[in-house]
């Protein structure tokens, strides 16, 4: 296999990675602040006395789950744009 088809085949599976990872991280992100915030609501609705208490963890919540998203955004934007295996595949 010459070098050519060899990076090319890299960066496809680069590619498909990337956007598998971004997509999943996505969705879990979606999925787990609508849990967070569904459990807020019914929380809210048993005890309205509380919402001053829960609003403030709610937030920090939902923060750290789309943190979680970003830093995956950040990784995967990295292995797009510096891929470690081109670099090794052009050392030699």
């Amino acid at each position: 296999m010459d070098h050519s088809a060899l990076i090319a085949g890299i960066q496809s599976s680069t590619v498909i990675a990337v956007g598998l990872m971004i997509a999943l991280s996505g969705l879990g992100a979606a999925i787990g602040v609508a849990l967070v915030g569904a459990k807020f609501l019914e929380g809210a609705a048993r005890q309205p006395e509380s919402v001053a208490a829960l609003q403030p963890k709610l937030f920090v919540i939902a923060g750290l789950v789309d943190a979680i998203f970003i830093i995956s955004v950040a990784v995967g934007l990295f292995f797009a744009t510096a891929n470690p295996m081109l670099a090794a595949i052009a050392a030699h």
